[in-house]
């Protein structure tokens, strides 16, 4: 398909609500969430921001646009005043956690930082503290990237005087959304792209008219004009590259860890360990994270590797946030963001004829199975994602002609297979396989199937792919 013009391309933007994240580098180094021996710093980070004709985006409560780009520059003197926005401090990112609970009082995601990890028989001791991002502190801590985001929902007439989702409109994430290595001095193949999250937290809304201090001023409370959203739902958590675990980071896991006993309540105890090993990681499947739920004290004997899927011990996992506990995190998963026609799920949902002021989140998840030491080397990562209205591709309606905008049709590439025997159940229903060639869309970076009677993964590099068995 031919790509569009600008003219065409401006037209087009009636048809999706996207946001691109670009050339987030992460400069220097990382510190796996365990042993913390280096930073990581930012060095830039855009988000440029497209929407369609009834969505309109502000950083300042008064200046409305279709088109807006927030960076290391402008993030705090293009915004508001009084914002709390933060890009991530001196130090850069630095290993966090959170299930996307929400301080009511702050207006704040809750989000915890190691206290100590220390090395046990099967795996680290872990212990967390909250980050002092509450109401007696004046800004969101260093260490992950915070800022505010208004977006204007001009669609309909009513303003709805209550918080409700069946009154509000689904936004999807669209599939080209990602995080990758960066081109620009990034290193393939340590995985440091895997344990990024982006969280989208919904703090209130207003009508879409309201006067500029209402807006800026819209806190998780019920005000004149305000409705709060934060005791309706948690923030929501992106998790890219779900299924993408590179061999390092299972080597290290492997090694690492060791099945915890059942009464191993102790981990200081000779027994608190077997000498089995841990639940298998393969690359091309998702994994649950259970990350930080609560203050994890000396009271506590927490290991990271804690989980049904990981250690086999579920003494210290939790269904809810609870103090020395770990709790598995709903997120929103690059597998789930792949789904096809009416099994795609929403991502957000936005109430018509209003402002929702929404803070964005983004940290490395130090419980995520990817987050190892030598990840660091990876030192540059590259976020984009996107909102679109739109549910449905050319794909999915088998569509034919005329030519469809780039917005609603597929960015794919052929990828050579020669070692066929006979290849089926492909693990990602967007790809095809016909003639020795799969037909993959460029944001996907891994996906499995069956040579045969051999399952395979196959992953892409920097020049070309591979192909392994599992």
């Amino acid at each position: 398909m031919k790509k569009r013009n600008n003219k065409h391309e401006k037209r087009l933007k009636t048809l999706i609500f996207a946001v691109v994240v670009c050339t987030f580098i992460l400069g220097a180094s990382t510190y796996a969430w365990f042993i913390g021996m280096r930073t990581v710093n930012v060095s830039s980070f855009d988000v440029s921001i497209a929407t369609t004709e009834s969505l309109m985006l502000s950083i300042d409560g008064k200046t409305w646009t279709e088109n807006l780009t927030i960076n290391g520059e402008n993030y705090d003197t293009a915004a508001y005043d009084g914002n709390t926005n933060s890009w991530g401090g001196a130090d850069g990112l630095v290993p966090m956690s959170s299930i996307g609970k929400i301080d009511t009082a702050a207006s704040r995601m809750i989000l915890y930082q190691k206290g100590s990890f220390t090395a046990s028989n099967g795996g680290y001791r872990l212990m967390a503290s909250q980050v002092e991002n509450g109401v007696d502190d004046a800004g969101e801590a260093d260490g992950y990237v915070a800022f505010d985001l208004f977006i204007r929902n001009m669609s309909g007439e009513k303003y709805y005087e209550e918080v409700d989702i069946l009154n509000e409109e689904a936004i999807y994430l669209t599939p080209d959304s990602s995080v990758t290595v960066s081109e620009a001095g990034g290193v393939a193949n340590t995985g440091i792209e895997n344990s990024v999250r982006v969280a989208f937290m919904q703090i209130g809304r207003t009508q879409s008219d309201a006067a500029e201090g209402t807006i800026t001023g819209i806190t998780c409370a019920d005000a004149a004009g305000v409705l709060g959203i934060c005791d309706s739902r948690d923030a929501t958590i992106w998790e890219p590259n779900d299924r993408a675990h590179v061999d390092n980071a299972i080597s290290w896991y492997n090694t690492a860890c060791k099945q915890r006993s059942v009464d191993g309540d102790d981990l200081t105890a000779e027994d608190a360990y077997t000498a089995e090993p841990c639940g298998a990681i393969v690359n091309g499947q998702n994994y649950p994270t259970y990350a930080v739920g609560g203050v994890i004290d000396e009271t506590s004997s927490v290991d990271n590797y804690d989980g049904a899927e990981y250690n086999g011990y579920t003494g210290t996992i939790s269904a809810d946030a609870a103090p020395n506990k770990l709790v598995g995190v709903n997120t929103f998963t690059d597998s789930e963001k792949n789904l096809q026609s009416t099994a795609r799920i929403a991502f957000i949902y936005l109430a018509p004829n209003s402002v929702t002021k929404v803070r964005v989140y983004i940290w490395l998840e130090g419980q995520d199975v990817d987050n190892y030491d030598f990840a660091q080397l990876g030192r540059q990562i590259s976020v984009k994602f996107g909102f679109t209205k739109e549910r449905f591709y050319g794909e999915d309606i088998d569509y034919v002609g005329p030519e469809l905008p780039e917005d609603v049709q597929k960015d794919m590439e052929d990828v050579s297979y020669t070692e066929e025997d006979d290849v089926s159940t492909i693990s990602d229903s967007y790809i095809t396989f016909d003639a020795n060639i799969f037909k993959v869309p460029k944001w996907i970076d891994t996906f499995s199937f069956k040579d045969g009677d051999v399952t395979k993964v196959a992953t892409r590099g920097v020049d070309d792919w591979s192909f392994a068995e599992v």
